[in-house]
């Protein structure tokens, strides 16, 4: 017979294992960051310069970069840059301000943060029967490319080193860039990379690009082809290679090259695929212009109202005369 005591003998040694790995769980898991360290890296990374790796969008909102992954990211981010604007872009340098460590995350500020911030003597106002003045007004143009970033953990904020910190920041700051040029590069694909260090454009580039691979142009003209406004970049002279870049807003829609010994070499597909924002387009209702949206047209040069780009719809055109006479029907008796 089978004796009793040996199902609760193994249910014994089952809850032993259970807490024995609980207790290896347990002390795995990092401890929480001392306060030497908060110290240490606070003096540490506050006001080192960086490049940055992802755009920042101004306004109160910014970035949020937790398991690596950045929100937030593309369409939305696109979407937010193209509303309030950047605060900054890819490659640029920018000055950590402030740091924060709080609950879960390490907050990290750049070129002042987000929102204007006054020093305690911007505070004190003094004044009579006339009102009240500042001692020391504050700057309304101030501080007017801050954001930040949130680099989130689970729970909490557990024990960390310099370089650790540094590979977790490794998506939106890059520590170890020579110059912007290099921390540009390192943020575009592969393609694009190689492309831009080989000095050649391809296209679906956009601006920014063909300046990193050929410089600025030295001669830019604007033309109309049909309803379509583009602007010409023309890199360099015969007798050699003359290069015609055409851009239609922000984007590389042609590229063509007359070779010295008279070829020429045009590129018309899109070669490379860039993230842009999508709008919504309201079935069989017609894209209204905004007032206030770009225009490739000369300072003083006159819209078309013919043409969509000037703002609005063309005019419908009038019915024919039935009588074929030139001056305005006569009115109805």
């Amino acid at each position: 017979m089978k004796p009793r005591y040996v199902p609760a003998l193994s249910f014994a040694l089952l809850l032993s294992l259970g807490v024995v790995n609980a207790d290896d769980q347990k002390t795995s898991a990092p401890p929480h960051m001392s306060k030497q360290t908060r110290m240490d890296l606070i003096r540490a990374f506050n006001a080192e310069l960086v490049y940055l790796r992802s755009p920042f969008p101004m306004g109160k909102t910014g970035l949020t970069l937790k398991d690596g992954q950045l929100s937030p990211s593309g369409e939305q981010l696109q979407r937010m840059m193209a509303m309030w604007g950047p605060a900054a872009k890819p490659g640029d340098q920018a000055r950590i301000s402030q740091i924060l460590i709080k609950n879960d995350r390490i907050h990290f500020e750049i070129n002042g943060g987000p929102v204007k911030k006054q020093k305690w003597y911007q505070h004190i106002q003094f004044g009579g029967g006339g009102g009240m003045t500042s001692v020391a007004p504050s700057d309304a143009n101030a501080n007017p490319r801050g954001s930040y970033v949130d680099l989130v953990f689970n729970g909490y904020v557990p024990e960390l080193n310099p370089q650790q910190l540094k590979d977790l920041l490794r998506p939106v700051f890059d520590f170890n860039a020579k110059s912007a040029v290099e921390a540009y590069l390192d943020t575009l694909p592969p393609k694009i990379r190689d492309a831009i260090k080989n000095h050649q454009v391809l296209v679906g580039m956009n601006r920014e690009m063909v300046m990193a691979a050929k410089g600025r142009p030295p001669k830019k003209v604007r033309e109309k082809d049909g309803e379509t406004e583009y602007e010409e970049w023309i890199y360099g002279e015969p007798p050699h290679d003359v290069d015609f870049v055409r851009l239609v807003g922000d984007e590389v829609v042609r590229l063509e090259s007359m070779k010295v010994n008279g070829e020429k070499v045009v590129h018309a597909d899109k070669e490379v695929n860039l993230e842009q924002p999508t709008v919504a387009k309201g079935s069989g209702e017609p894209q209204v212009r905004p007032p206030n949206a770009p225009s490739l047209r000369r300072p003083g040069e006159e819209a078309d109202p013919a043409s969509p780009a000037g703002g609005r719809a063309p005019a419908p055109l009038p019915p024919p005369d039935p009588l074929g006479q030139d001056g305005p029907a006569a009115p109805p008796n």
